[in-house]
């Protein structure tokens, strides 16, 4: 079964890390603890609902969970940290799938996948401060710029993205990809959003041709995302992961690492420079999975983590 993944702050929590499988028709999701220092599961805990693309707050203390993206339910389930048992509910758009959190854990971003909307909650009262949109049909995924107060969002059946505003709700531009078809894509053909951690680059998949766009954010909101490159994938994004529990179509993901040089592409394997713009790497494991996470470890333990979406702090 596919996952999704997590970490807490390893300074603060003893390095636990967790996951959750996808069961997002309903039923039978669980979320399980792994302490990295011994490999060694902390808890377990089943659902009776499905578990999406979770986030945790910086201290570890709350998991926000989606319910799946296939249902029209529309929870996210708020859990214990420490134990994994639900403790309040956040109702948002139907279809809860992907989960953001903010740097400052103040704030957690929820993308329902059957809404025209991306909700953001407060941590503090578990209930909706804002909505974002309309937007165009089905939130997929998304990154966020904190310091800007700017959402990135990519839709079902759109190649391209949309920037909004987190303090008025507002979409401010729709940016096509230019010179790209996506008549032969089944889903979402830009299933995969990142931006550099200082908020310059942004890059969208292109699944259907095998492409990674780039553009420049840097002047965003006072002028438009420009565009700056087109990468060619050298593994493009066909066929089937292998080997595979669910959901095996390779949808791609995109993750910025930590120090901005790189962007990984998830259900393909390469590694995208930052500055020079093309392919400079593989990783193998990342071929089969569009599920990566960064762990960086000193002296032996980890030292910091990313989470699945590259936001800009």
């Amino acid at each position: 079964m596919p996952c999704e993944a997590w970490l807490h702050h390893p300074q603060r929590t003893g390095c636990s890390s967790a996951s959750a499988g996808t069961a997002a028709t309903g039923g039978n999701g669980s979320v399980v603890a792994i302490d990295l220092l011994t490999n060694r599961v902390v808890w377990e805990h089943a659902y009776s609902t499905g578990t999406d693309g979770l986030a945790v707050t910086p201290d570890g203390a709350r998991l926000y969970i989606p319910v799946g993206e296939h249902t029209m339910d529309d929870r996210w389930h708020v859990a214990d940290g420490h134990t994994g048992k639900i403790i309040g509910e956040i109702h948002a758009g139907p279809g809860p799938h992907n989960t953001v959190m903010s740097t400052d854990g103040r704030l957690v971003y929820l993308g329902p996948r059957n809404s025209r909307y991306l909700y953001v909650a407060s941590t503090r009262t578990n209930r909706i401060v804002r909505r974002v949109g309309p937007l165009l049909p089905g939130v997929r995924p998304f990154t966020v710029d904190e310091s800007k107060g700017l959402a990135y969002t990519t839709a079902t059946g759109f190649l391209g993205f949309q920037v909004s505003s987190l303090v008025t709700g507002r979409v401010l531009y729709t940016v096509p990809v230019r010179g790209f078809s996506a008549t032969n894509s089944l889903g979402t053909p830009s299933h995969g959003i990142t931006l550099t951690p200082d908020g310059r680059l942004l890059f969208v998949i292109d699944v259907p041709n095998g492409y990674v766009h780039a553009y420049d954010v840097s002047r965003v909101p006072a002028r438009p995302p420009r565009h700056v490159a087109d990468i060619q994938l050298r593994h493009p994004l066909v066929g089937e992961e292998t080997p595979c529990g669910g959901d095996c179509g390779r949808a791609g993901w995109l993750l910025t690492s930590l120090d901005g040089r790189y962007v990984y592409v998830g259900d393909g394997g390469d590694v995208i420079g930052t500055r020079s713009l093309t392919v400079v790497g593989f990783v193998p494991a990342l071929r089969n999975s569009r599920y990566p996470i960064e762990i960086d470890w000193r002296k032996g333990a980890p030292s910091r983590t990313s989470t699945r979406s590259g936001i800009a702090p």
